[in-house]
């Protein structure tokens, strides 16, 4: 293609006579041809994907415009710690960025649930389920598959995730037949993710599972999915298909593997994009991260941080030292991309600062800063309130009531009574 590229370059700087018109209609039609398998969806054609990458990093307002306007599932899964924190950012760079999509959201019952009343303002709520968790049963079947190896809470804690994440598919599937339609696409992510940025229409990509690239612990980046109704439920299938994996002999898989396998055996095609969210997190980590350690970037990167573990920090390492650190880890574990500045590192190994509401204040903007103040004044009443709203615009609810969910986590925060 480049020989091809420079002799028509010379054509053009020499001047066209007839025979050489001739000889460009020659060269015009293999490279069209070329041009066409470039831009074609076959997955084995590799050589090609950065042209097509390049060609369509910015869709046209026309096919914008047609994805806001699709049937979209936004499913809002896990526990509501740092909501104050993410959910403004969730709220205002990807639920209001698809207003005509629809909020399923699955939590567990917590101290920290009442924070999820910012969803108040969602436009469209379909269903909620705030539930008492409870002991997942194991089965032999999952025993084999999966390890307790890094995971905070053993093989337990895969089945408390894999359960949140499949228990938001159920909703969906109920919400479809309910209304007797098939959502185009379902968007699956984390309470606990800070966004920095929008969501990007490019991320949602016909007839493949668009998962963030790097923190891929030996499979796939399992923070957040993007895909149509069938590749999303091969995705959040994370319970059901275990036995099928049994089947196939894995064994040993932690929640990323586990992950990849599940798309692997149901044949679902899958792309790695960079994506601006990161993971709020209270957990301690070494620093600087060894080979197989966490980097903690801090909240202030620039990103696209595609869901590493983050935290609002004054940055320790910048710069040389983000190369120095970020080279050293294993690309098949908490790897992240990192040039060209896009990441700055806390020093995790201790709690958060003392000051960190000011940093989250500084880097999250009025807007977001406001959302984190509600919640750190909201009161009893007040709580109860937005809980009530919440339930007469859903569709579906099933959760204690707006007293319980209040109650737990605001004991104290009640009006006097004068």
């Amino acid at each position: 293609m480049v020989k091809l590229a420079e002799k028509i370059n010379m054509l053009i700087k020499k001047g066209f006579s007839d025979l050489d018109w001739r000889l460009l209609f020659l060269l015009i039609v293999p490279l069209s041809i070329l041009l066409f398998i470039a831009l074609s969806s076959t997955p084995s054609i590799h050589y090609f994907f950065p042209l097509r990458s390049f060609l369509f990093t910015t869709p046209s307002p026309d096919v914008t415009g047609k994805l806001r306007q699709s049937r979209m599932a936004m499913c809002l899964v896990g526990g509501a710690r740092r909501f104050e924190l993410t959910g403004p950012s969730i709220m205002e760079r990807v639920i209001k960025e698809y207003p005509n999509a629809d909020l399923f959201l699955h939590c567990p019952m917590d101290k920290n649930a009442f924070k999820l009343s910012l969803l108040k303002t969602a436009p469209r709520l379909a269903s909620v389920r705030i539930f008492d968790q409870k002991i997942v049963p194991q089965t032999a079947e999952q025993v084999r598959v999966l390890t307790a190896a890094n995971s905070p809470n053993g093989i337990q804690g895969l089945l408390q995730y894999f359960n949140l994440v499949e228990g938001c598919l159920t909703m969906i599937d109920s919400h479809q037949k309910q209304h007797n339609f098939t959502y185009d696409w379902i968007v699956r992510t984390r309470v606990d993710g800070y966004w920095n940025a929008p969501l990007n229409p490019q991320h949602f990509v016909a007839g493949r599972y668009t998962v963030p690239s790097g923190s891929v612990y030996g499979g796939l980046n399992d923070r957040l999915g993007i895909g149509d109704f069938y590749t999303s439920k091969a995705a959040l299938s994370r319970l059901s298909l275990i036995p099928k994996l049994d089947l196939a002999g894995y064994r040993r898989l932690n929640s990323e593997s586990a992950f990849k396998a599940q798309l692997t055996t149901q044949n679902i095609s899958y792309v790695e994009n960079r994506l601006p969210f990161c993971v709020v997190t209270d957990r301690r980590y070494r620093f600087p991260p060894s080979h197989m350690g966490v980097p903690v970037a801090a909240l202030s990167s620039p990103g696209p941080l595609s869901g590493a573990k983050c935290r609002p920090c004054t940055p320790v390492c910048k710069g040389r030292c983000v190369a120095d650190v970020m080279s050293s880890l294993d690309k098949r574990w908490s790897w992240t991309n990192w040039r060209n500045g896009t990441i700055e590192l806390c020093d995790a190994h201790g709690g958060w600062e003392d000051r960190w509401e000011m940093i989250f204040d500084r880097v999250a903007g009025k807007k977001l800063a406001e959302g984190r103040r509600q919640v750190k004044d909201l009161m009893f009443e007040e709580c109860v309130a937005d809980f009530r709203e919440m339930k007469k615009k859903a569709v579906n609810w099933e959760a204690p009531t707006a007293e319980e969910i209040c109650g737990l986590g605001l004991k104290n925060h009640t009006k006097m009574i004068l």
